[in-house]
């Protein structure tokens, strides 16, 4: 990297900073490219060349949460010593995420809001394919270990994804205690499923 791509980066960085100082601050609605223009003392101009529009230095700040989400399971995955433990390490990390990230706010605004650009929703699209992506590679760690049997790994990344969307969209409704238990059960009942095994019953007779 050059010094003149180098000081682009800093000023990237510097304006996503103060941008996500102030989505902390106002939400994701009520903090404006003004806003912005007055915090970081760059002009509107060197604002959209970086990042376009608001939605995509918000998505942007997303995409960033994201990949430090990544670093963190990263520095503790190897305290889980099975696939399941690690499917429930992961419930818990986002649970924690849900109730602790400065952003949880303003990001459910930004996803509730009607109008989307095709650029937006194709950087969302890319967000949700990495996290399948994840899903399924943990799965398939499972199944090729022998913890879990033979299965269609990229339809159950869905399902499992829905499960954490689920609770994600639950949550702001619950408090801490409860957050963490809808979390907990959700990988409970994808691993376990809710149907009795037939030969249990049988033996119950």
């Amino acid at each position: 990297m050059n010094q003149k791509q180098l000081q682009s980066e800093q000023t990237k960085k510097k304006i996503a900073e103060a941008a996500r100082a102030l989505f902390v601050q106002k939400g994701y609605k009520a903090t404006s490219i003004e806003d912005i223009v007055r915090t970081t003392g760059s002009s509107k101009g060197n604002i959209y060349y970086h990042f376009k529009s608001k939605e995509g230095l918000f998505l942007y700040l997303i995409e960033e949460w994201d990949r430090e989400w990544i670093l963190n399971w990263g520095q503790s995955v190897h305290l889980y010593k099975t696939t399941t433990d690690k499917l429930y390490g992961v419930a818990q990390q986002l649970a924690d995420d849900d109730l602790n990230h400065p952003l949880t706010k303003a990001a459910d605004e930004f996803f509730h809001q009607e109008e989307k650009t095709s650029e937006v929703e194709s950087r969302i699209a890319e967000m949700m394919a990495r996290h399948l992506e994840f899903n399924q590679k943990l799965l398939q760690e499972g199944i090729d270990c022998g913890e879990f049997g033979p299965n269609d790994t990229e339809r159950l990344a869905v399902i499992l994804e829905a499960l954490f969307f689920g609770a994600n969209q639950l949550s702001r409704s619950l408090s801490p205690h409860k957050t963490r238990v809808l979390y907990k059960d959700a990988i409970t009942v994808f691993l376990n499923g809710i149907t009795r095994n037939k030969l249990t019953e049988s033996e119950e007779e």
